[in-house]
């Protein structure tokens, strides 16, 4: 027997295996994934239209009071970030030029 007929009758004797559980399952009232009978499930209760007003109220509450927060002028204003001084500008200015200056001296 070569390889092709061995995972072939494999498959076979898989596919007879899965038959008979399911066979076996359904005869005791089951199935792969548990009981055949439906459950009555409890509804869940949903929001009553004032109570998802109150929440929405409690919600802009929250985040009205987060931005204050953020927003406050008490709190100091921060720092500065990027960007360049007059004098670092000043220094880079400087050193370009004298790069540039290198660069036209080795040219020549």
């Amino acid at each position: 027997m070569d390889l092709d007929k061995i995972i072939a009758e494999l498959k076979r004797e898989r596919e007879k295996i899965h038959r008979a559980i399911t066979a076996l399952l359904e005869g005791a009232g089951l199935n792969a994934k548990g009981p055949t009978r439906k459950v009555a499930r409890k509804r869940r209760s949903s929001i009553t239209p004032e109570g998802r007003r109150r929440l929405s109220l409690a919600m802009k509450r929250r985040w009205a009071k987060q931005r204050s927060k953020r927003l406050s002028p008490k709190t100091a204003a921060p720092k500065r970030r990027g960007g360049l001084t007059p004098a670092g500008r000043k220094r880079l200015s400087e050193a370009m030029k004298k790069r540039w200056a290198e660069r036209k001296a080795k040219a020549s």
